[in-house]
Parts: structure tokens; sequence; C-alpha cells
């Protein structure tokens, strides 16, 4: 716990049993009080190799319900434990666990509801071996979200996330995509509930094991952030009404 709120940590993994280990035991569990691991169907011992760690909050699901309906799974099992804070890891080792005391603290102590964890802040993208293209790719798309948004985020796009409990409540994830736009939507539907978002430097790791999209799937991802960045702005608007922004059941 931290400043009297439980902390929970859900890994969204496939795939990710060379690297699980490696992410877990980098958790600072002086402060956080469970681990959700939500395997999608992976084709390796993805499940075997968090049972033999100890994670006592193990999904897996039969069907590979993709990178968003993993997610949904990780919020609702992070919910239903009774998490205050609940913080977003990719297990594949891109990102450090070493920040999570920083992100968290941001939310315990207040100050801010949501925290991104920033490749782009400080450079740590590109030297952290984030190919060139997708770097572009990166900073267009975020651009065209801030001026969609009005807002002024450095990047959307990354894997590490925390949460206010009550933020997650506030919204109805459960109408977003089960692929990897589901990010972008919940960004979005956090910004139109009225909460700001809080971001800090994050290095980042690009090697063989760790998760990335292969240039199509890249492609079918930013054609999906910008329809979600037009459908905000046009709710905004009053011009249409989009069920993303509907009040959870």
């Amino acid at each position: 716990m931290l400043n009297g709120k439980r902390i929970a940590v859900v890994l969204p993994a496939y795939n990710a049993a060379r690297t699980l280990e490696k992410t877990y035991k980098e958790i600072p569990f002086d402060i956080v009080d469970d681990v959700v691991l939500v395997d999608d169907n992976s084709r390796d011992d993805t499940v075997a190799v968090g049972q033999r760690l100890g994670i006592k909050h193990i999904i897996k699901h039969e069907v590979n319900k993709g990178y968003g309906g993993n997610q949904k799974s990780c919020y609702k099992k992070a919910l239903d434990i009774g998490a205050d804070i609940v913080i977003m890891l990719h297990p594949d080792y891109q990102y450090t666990p070493l920040l999570i005391h920083a992100v968290a603290s941001i939310i315990a102590m207040d100050v801010y509801p949501v925290v991104l964890a920033s490749r782009i802040l400080g450079n740590g993208a590109l030297r952290g071996g984030m190919p060139l293209y997708k770097y572009i790719f990166n900073r267009f798309l975020t651009l065209f979200e801030n001026v969609m948004l009005w807002q002024k985020l450095s990047e959307y796009h990354t894997g590490y996330r925390a949460f206010s409990a009550d933020v997650i409540r506030s919204i109805d994830f459960t109408h977003n995509s089960d692929d990897f736009v589901f990010d972008n939507e919940m960004i979005s539907q956090i910004f139109m509930n009225g909460f700001e978002i809080a971001e800090v430097t994050c290095p980042t790791k690009y090697f063989e094991e760790a998760s990335s999209i292969n240039f199509s799937r890249s492609m079918k991802y930013g054609r999906g952030v910008l329809r979600v960045s037009l459908t905000h702005r046009l709710h905004k608007w009053g011009l249409i009404k989009s069920k993303l922004y509907g009040k959870p059941a």
C-alpha cells in the first residue's frame, strides 16, 4: 500500500514466458499488494511461469481475445480484488517496473488520477532501439491526437499506464476495441470525462523477446487512432453520439 491505497499491477501477457520472470522480479512489493496476470491463450508456458513465481491472480483466456480484450480482463479483475490504483505493465520487459514507485505516488498523493510512462520524453525511444519508422509514426499520430483532443501529451502509445480505480470505474471500456487501439479509446474516454493525465520519462528496450507489432498491424493501428481522434472531436462538438462515452452500467 501507499498512502493507504491498495496497488495492483496488471500484466496483459501473450507469449511472455521468456520475459515474465525478469519483469516480475523488478516489481517493488514494498508498495504493490497484488499482481494480476492475464494470459491471452499463449502458445508458450506463460501461465506455468506465473504459477512458479507464485502469482496469485492468474486468468487464462481459452481463446485469444486480443490486446484490448486482455486489458478488459485485467481491469475487471483488479477492481474485483479491491485495487485503489491499477498499474498496467507489459510483461515483455520493454518497460522497467522500477518506475512503479513514481507513477503510483503521483496517484496516491492525489496529484493526478492517471499517469503515462512516456518513451518520448528524454529521447528514450530511439536510444532504446525503437525503429525509426515507428518513432516517426508515433510522433505524427501523437500530433494529430493532441490537435483533435486539445491536449499536450508527449505520446499516447505507451504500454505502461497507471490509473486511479475511480477513473476506470467512470468509463465503460466494455465497448472498446479488442485490438491495440483499445489504449487510445481509453485515453479518449478519460479526457472526455474531464480527468487530467500526467507523464513521467521512461526508458525502453527493444530486443528479440519484446513484443512489437509488424508494419501491417501498425498501419491498422494508425487508422484506428485517426478514427478515435476524429470521433472524440465530433462527439465533443455534439455532431455525433458515440457509445464510447456512455456511462458504465
